[in-house]
């Protein structure tokens, strides 16, 4: 039995007229919080929705809990437990935070599906706003909605791309509070531009250049720490 949730195996890919990712091979553990970081154009973004099969890769394999799902549907990969947070539009905006909430837990069974409370412990401020409509809340409260809607499903993986991205600072804080506290017990695996807010939770960062994972940093080794804030600030 792997101790990973999922494993990347010599992965290659991007778009028709341009290849974006060159040979990546990467695993995430089940508990703990793995970080892609990199400047932008690095293909950050291209391999999570390549994860996710929206993009389909060119070579290598990616497994899922022991099971190859290199050639699954989105749909087939959020159903066996891999929940999605997009770095653009991560609520329905007509759609009330209740009704989004709704449509993430559809993956679970009809007795759970109602049932809000999980996530509304997470984020206890949603509580209060459950009938508003998405698209009226903060950047930083619909980031919050994106990530209920994803937890809700009970996933055992939770990707999310820039969570922190147009957030504002105190969203920011509490967004990463819940998020630790979550890593403890699932895998998460996130592409950040936010180095602080990175390194506050990871226990392992990816540092992605130019299609290439060129630095594997412990979040325990200090002196690693800083050689990677030092190559993202050049």
């Amino acid at each position: 039995m792997s101790d990973n949730y999922l494993e990347i195996n010599n992965l290659s890919g991007g778009y028709e007229a341009s290849q974006v990712l060159f040979d990546l091979s990467f695993a995430i553990p089940k508990t703990g919080v793995t970080a892609i970081v990199g400047r932008n154009g690095a293909g950050k973004s291209t391999l999570l929705q390549t994860i996710m099969g929206f993009i389909k890769p060119s070579a290598g394999v990616i497994s899922f809990e022991g099971k190859e799902i290199t050639n699954n549907s989105t749909y087939a990969r959020t159903r066996l437990g891999i929940g999605y947070v997009p770095q653009d539009r991560p609520v329905f905006s007509d759609l009330s935070v209740r009704e989004n909430l709704l449509i993430g837990a559809s993956r679970l069974p009809k007795k759970q599906r109602t049932d809000l409370e999980p996530v509304l412990d997470i984020f206890p401020k949603l509580a209060d706003r459950l009938d508003q409509k998405a698209g009226t809340m903060s950047g930083g409260e619909r980031k919050m909605v994106g990530i209920a809607r994803a937890l809700i499903g009970q996933p055992t993986l939770l990707v999310m791309d820039e969570p922190t991205e147009g957030v504002w600072h105190g969203v920011v804080d509490e967004i990463q509070d819940r998020l630790i506290t979550y890593g403890k017990n699932n895998a998460i695996l996130i592409v950040e531009q936010n180095l602080d807010f990175t390194i506050a939770m990871a226990s392992q960062i990816l540092l992605l250049e130019r299609g290439v994972i060129s630095q594997r940093v412990s979040s325990a080794s200090k002196g690693e720490l800083e050689e990677l804030r030092k190559r993202l600030t050049v």
